[in-house]
């Protein structure tokens, strides 16, 4: 199989990174795509970082195993956590790594004002790791970076609840610390906060600039692609989803994230 026709690896911890995958096969409809959510250990918000660390190395290995070409890490968690580790088990394959921390971080320090106020908000892990604001910092630019942790948020969103009284009320007492601090743009540090857009903008106004890291990456991923020379450039792209429990929940919050039927989500032991 060449690169062209290879496919595309994206994983997270659940659900949430359909909101990659969403991005991703709109920016590049050709795309072969495989997924896989780590339904059987979800969330992965609240547990260490070794823990982190151990099963995102088994789901790259998987990854691996299906001959993908690129890997895009879509948990924040993870990224926070593991990528370095990611990163240097696929270097020894030669597949190229993008996740959601990095590609948030570079569209946030796009905005350009003489000091970028940037709001962060994302899981216990990813906003106790600090990665965005080491991320943000590194530049050199003069930003203010300013975090706050939204675990309800999880959830809400595969609930459905993302646009009700109950997710606004919720959001006004998360985003109540940033009401005065003038943001230029506020990171969506976890794959299921861009359903909340519509209602972020409500409790907040359209001053700060939303930053989705799933469409920055998918914005990523087709410069990535394009400068390799390992775009698909003809037909439709496949999609394949493997979990690791509880296929059927699974799909049903699956085509509610993706806005249409899927044929089959696989269950994958990793430990086998």
């Amino acid at each position: 199989m060449s690169k062209k026709e290879a496919p595309i690896g994206i994983f997270d911890s659940g659900i949430g990174g359909l909101t990659v995958v969403k991005a991703v096969r709109k920016s590049l409809p050709s795309e072969h795509i495989i997924y896989f959510g780590d339904t059987a250990r979800v969330p992965y918000g609240i547990k260490s970082t070794d823990t982190i660390r151990e099963y995102a190395l088994q789901i790259t290995h998987f990854l691996i195993g299906k001959k993908v070409k690129a890997i895009l890490v879509a948990c924040n968690s993870v990224a926070s956590a593991a990528q370095h580790e990611i990163k240097e088990l696929c270097r020894e394959h030669d597949i190229p790594v993008l996740d959601v921390i990095e590609a948030g971080t570079k569209a946030a320090l796009a905005v350009n004002k003489p000091v970028n106020n940037v709001g962060v908000i994302g899981t216990l892990a990813t906003i106790g790791s600090g990665a965005y604001e080491n991320a943000l910092m590194a530049n050199g630019n003069k930003t203010l970076v300013f975090s706050r942790p939204c675990p309800l948020l999880v959830p809400l969103a595969e609930e459905g609840w993302t646009d009700n009284a109950i997710a606004i009320e919720t959001l006004k007492i998360y985003l109540s610390d940033f009401k005065d601090k003038e943001l230029d743009s506020l990171i969506l540090g976890c794959t299921h906060y861009p359903l909340f857009k519509e209602s972020i903008k409500k409790v907040l106004g359209d001053a700060p600039e939303i930053i989705d890291s799933a469409e920055s990456i998918a914005e990523m991923t087709v410069d990535m692609l394009r400068q390799k020379g390992w775009a698909n450039p003809t037909g439709e792209g496949r999609f394949d989803c493997f979990v690791s429990d509880k296929p059927q929940r699974f799909k049903v919050l699956a085509e509610r994230f993706l806005g249409e039927k899927l044929n089959r989500v696989e269950i994958i032991n990793l430990k086998s």
